[in-house]
C-alpha cells in the first residue's frame, strides 16, 4: 500500500495508495472536524485548493449527526461529496481534551456529552464500529492522549493500557472489515504512539505496536503544551523504531515551521486546525512569514494577501477587502481567509515533494524553516 519513492537524510517521498486514490506524501490534512471546514469551505472547494486528504472527528460525528444516520447516507464521502481519501481519528484526542467530562477505565473511557450532558461510552470496540460507519479510509486507534508534563508511572500504564486497546481495535477492525454491509471493507488501521516526553516510554511503546503490522503509524501526544524543542527531539527518538515501509503520522501538528522540520526528520502526514482557526482571526501565512491582516496598514491595501499566491481568494480578492469582511464579521472573510491558509498549507507540501523529487529539499528547508516562522515584513 505504501511506497517509499526516496529519501533526502531523514526526509521521506512517498505514496499511498488507497480504496479512494492515491495520496502523495508528505502530505497536510485538511481538518473537517464535524464532516466541514469551519471557516465555510465544502468539497468542492477542498478539490480546488489541492486538498489530498480530508480528516473528520469520530466523537464529533457520533455526538452528531450520528454514525447510523452517516453510514445510512453511504458514509462519509458520499455525506459530505468529498470522494478523495478521508482518515478519521478515533476519538482519543477528546480523552485529552474534555479531561473534565470523562472517566477512563480499562474498558474504554466514559463522556459526558459537550453538547446536553448525554452520558456517552467509547472504547477500542466501540471507536472502531463508529469508524467503520463513517467509512473513512483510514482509522485511528483508540488512544488515550496523555497531557504534557506527565508523571512517569502514569505515562508507563497509559502506554501498556493503549497496547492493550490497540489489539482489541486491530481485531473489531478485522470483524467489521469482513461484514456484508462495511461502508469501506478496505478500512486501514494506524496505529498511535504516546509516551508523552519520556523517551525510553516512547521507544519501548513503538517497539510494541510496530511488531503489530499495522497499515501505518502515528505519533500523537505532542503540541498539547511541550515547547517545539521537545517535540523534535521525542521525533528523532521514535523515528528509528518507526516501520520504514509504512506511513508515519505526527497527529495535530502544526505550524509551517514545524511541518517542515518533522519532514527534516522523517515524517509523512500532518494535521491541524491552526490554518483554518487562524485565518477566522485575520493571522495568515504567506512565503514571506506570517501576517495579521486586521493590522490597520492593511485597511488600503489593493495587494493580494500573497503576491506568490495563486489560492482564489488571492486571484480575485485585496489584503483591504478581506480584511473589511472579517472585521464586519461577514461569513465571506473568513471563507476567504480559510481559503487562502490552507491553499498555502498544500502547496507548501506540494514544494516540499517537489523538493524532495528534484533532490534540492536540504536547501529548501534552510531557506524557509526560519523564515515562516517571522512576521512579513509587507
Amino acid at each position: 500500500m505504501f511506497e517509499l519513492i526516496k529519501k533526502d537524510g531523514n526526509a521521506r517521498r512517498g505514496r499511498l495508495i488507497t480504496p479512494h486514490g492515491v495520496i502523495e506524501t508528505p502530505v497536510f490534512m485538511n481538518v473537517a472536524t464535524c464532516g466541514a471546514i469551519k471557516g465555510g469551505l465544502s468539497a468542492i472547494d477542498l478539490s480546488e485548493i489541492n486538498c489530498q486528504v480530508m480528516l473528520s472527528n469520530t466523537y464529533h460525528l457520533h455526538i452528531r449527526p450520528g454514525d447510523h444516520l452517516v453510514k445510512e447516507m453511504g458514509g462519509l464521502q458520499k455525506f459530505t461529496g468529498w470522494t478523495g481519501p478521508t482518515l478519521t481519528d478515533s476519538g482519543g484526542f477528546q480523552v485529552f481534551s474534555l479531561a473534565a467530562l470523562r472517566r477512563i477505565k480499562e474498558e474504554g473511557v466514559y463522556f459526558a456529552s459537550h453538547i446536553d450532558g448525554k452520558r456517552i461510552f467509547m472504547g477500542p470496540e466501540e471507536s472502531m464500529q463508529i469508524q467503520s460507519h463513517l467509512g473513512s479510509t483510514i482509522a485511528m486507534a483508540f488512544d488515550e492522549c496523555i497531557e504534557n508534563p506527565a508523571e512517569y508511572n502514569y505515562t508507563k500504564a497509559s502506554t501498556d493500557r493503549t497496547v492493550r486497546w490497540l489489539l482489541r481495535c486491530k481485531t473489531e477492525l478485522d470483524r467489521l472489515n469482513a461484514l456484508p454491509d462495511t461502508v469501506n471493507p478496505k478500512q486501514m488501521l494506524f496505529g498511535i504512539n504516546q509516551g508523552s516526553t519520556y523517551e525510553d516510554l516512547r521507544i519501548r511503546h513503538m517497539k510494541q505496536i510496530a511488531e503489530m503490522d499495522l497499515d501505518g503509524y502515528a505519533i500523537g501526544g505532542l503540541a498539547v503544551g511541550e515547547e517545539a524543542e521537545e517535540m523534535y527531539r521525542i521525533i528523532e527518538a521514535v523515528e528509528p523504531y518507526m516501520p520504514t515501509h509504512k506511513p508515519r503520522y505526527l497527529m495535530g501538528v502544526g505550524t509551517p515551521q514545524n511541518i517542515l522540520e518533522a519532514v527534516h526528520r522523517g515524517v509523512d502526514f500532518f494535521d491541524c486546525v491552526m490554518p483554518s482557526r487562524n485565518a477566522r482571526h485575520g493571522n495568515l501565512f504567506t512565503w514571506k512569514g506570517k501576517m495579521n491582516l486586521l493590522n490597520e496598514k492593511y485597511a488600503k491595501d489593493e495587494r493580494p494577501i500573497d503576491e506568490n499566491c495563486g489560492c482564489p481568494a488571492c486571484r480575485n480578492h485585496s489584503r483591504g477587502y478581506i480584511r473589511h469582511l472579517i472585521k464586519a464579521k461577514e461569513a465571506l472573510g473568513m471563507r476567504l481567509a480559510c481559503t487562502h491558509n490552507l491553499y498555502f498549507y498544500n502547496e507548501l507540501m506540494q514544494k516540499i515533494r517537489d523538493a524532495l523529487d528534484g533532490d534540492y529539499f536540504e536547501s529548501f528547508y534552510q531557506k524557509y524553516h526560519e523564515l515562516l516562522a517571522e512576521r512579513s515584513p509587507d
